[in-house]
């Protein structure tokens, strides 16, 4: 098992309506405030794959090439509550061989809270 470094990243609204120009994904609830809480939110919350899209970035900067990736998903268990001050999400890995395969799991924090479940996001790498 090894350690990955604890990074942080900052995320603002201004990111979420690149980041839905990319996509093509405009739902309101990923830039509108009003809308975002009439459906039940607490905010305005960063696009699920935008926030996947954060952990592929990290394992990239720990040192992580893209083409070893074989799958990486996760559960999300609550969303990042982007205020119009923004919003960090702090990550940590850390690596276990899994018969041929390493995987790395990923914590995800934003405000203290866990964005996955229990294993964290994962990222399962070709051998």
């Amino acid at each position: 098992m090894s350690d990955f470094e604890t990074r942080t990243y900052s995320v603002t609204r201004a990111d979420l309506v690149a980041y839905a120009a990319a996509s093509g994904d405009h739902n309101p609830i990923h830039q509108d405030e009003e809308i975002a809480r009439s459906v039940g939110l607490p905010g305005v919350i960063a696009h699920g794959m935008f926030t996947l899209a954060l952990v592929a970035r990290y394992l990239g900067e720990c040192g992580v090439a893209t083409g070893d990736v074989s799958e990486l998903g996760g559960k999300f268990v609550k969303p990042v509550v982007v205020p119009a001050e923004g919003a960090e999400v702090t990550m940590t890995g850390s690596a276990r061989v899994d018969g041929d395969e390493t995987v790395v799991a990923v914590e995800v924090l934003c405000d203290g809270a866990k964005v996955f479940g229990p294993r964290g996001a994962q990222a399962r790498l070709r051998a």
